[in-house]
C-alpha cells in the first residue's frame, strides 16, 4: 500500500535474519533441481503484528544477498475499494469480514504471473487518498516473491508460510501509532472477526514468530497409545 506507515525495530530485522537462513536453504534445495526456480514466502499475523515491517526487513536482507525480491500486499485485493468498505460492512452486519472479502483470484493469477516472468498491473492501495491504483510490474526482473496480509498463507502456491503469533489485543498500541483506521468501537468489532479467521491459519505455517519475534519450527503433536 502506497504510504503505508512501517514501525521496523530490531526484533522485526532479528526475525528476518532467521527467516532469511530458512529461505536460502530451502531456494539452494529447489535450486539444485530446478534452476532458476523462483520462490514465494507468505507472512500471515493479526493487524499490527508486524507483518509488513517483517516482510520489508526480509526483502533488504535478501536483496543484500543479490536477490531481487517484491512485496505482495494483499490489502491491495480487497474486493470492495476501501472507501465502501466501511458502510459494506456494517450494512452486513459484519458478516461479510473474512477470507471472502479478498480476490483471491487475483491474486493467485498474479503469483502465476511472477513464475512466468510476465509484465503485468497489479492493484495498489493509495492510502491518503484510498484509492486503488496500478502498479506496472516486469516480474520478468524478479527472483523471489513475499506475500504479506492478514491470510497471506491461505494462498495456494506458497514455498515457506510464516505465522506471526500475536493478536490484536496484544498490538493495539501499533495499530494506533500506524493510523491506518480509525480505532474505534466499528475497528474493535472488524478486529474480534479477523481474529477469530486469522487464528485459524496456525497450522499452516511452516514457521512461527512468537510475542518476542522469535523464529521457532512448529510443534509436531505427538500421539498417545
Amino acid at each position: 500500500m502506497l504510504g503505508d506507515v512501517l514501525l521496523i525495530n530490531d526484533q522485526h530485522k532479528s526475525a528476518a535474519e532467521v527467516i532469511k537462513d530458512r529461505v536460502l536453504d530451502d531456494l539452494n534445495g529447489i535450486q539444485n533441481e530446478s534452476q532458476g526456480y523462483k520462490f514465494v514466502v507468505a507472512i500471515s499475523g493479526e493487524s499490527g503484528a508486524g507483518k509488513s515491517e517483517l516482510a520489508h526487513s526480509l526483502a533488504l536482507l535478501l536483496k543484500q544477498c543479490d536477490i531481487r525480491v517484491k512485496i505482495l500486499h494483499t490489502d491491495n485485493y480487497y474486493r470492495v475499494p476501501p472507501l465502501e468498505r466501511r458502510a459494506h460492512r456494517i450494512d452486513n452486519d459484519y458478516e461479510s469480514v473474512g477470507f471472502d472479502e479478498y480476490d483471491w483470484e487475483l491474486l493467485h493469477d498474479n503469483i502465476e504471473d511472477f513464475r512466468h516472468d510476465r509484465q503485468v498491473f497489479i492493484p495498489c492501495i493509495d492510502i491518503i487518498t484510498e484509492e486503488i491504483d496500478q502498479l506496472f510490474t516486469d516480474f520478468s526482473k524478479i527472483q523471489l516473491l513475499i506475500i504479506d496480509g492478514l491470510y497471506a498463507i491461505r494462498t495456494d502456491d506458497i514455498d515457506l508460510r510464516v505465522f506471526i503469533d500475536l493478536t490484536y489485543h496484544e498490538t493495539k498500541r501499533n495499530q494506533k501509532l500506524r493510523c491506518k483506521e480509525p480505532t474505534d468501537g466499528y475497528r474493535w468489532q472488524v478486529l474480534e472477526r479477523e481474529h477469530r479467521h486469522v487464528r485459524s491459519l496456525k497450522p499452516l505455517a511452516d514457521l512461527h514468530v512468537d510475542s518476542n519475534y522469535t523464529v521457532s519450527e512448529p510443534e509436531m503433536d505427538v500421539g498417545h497409545d
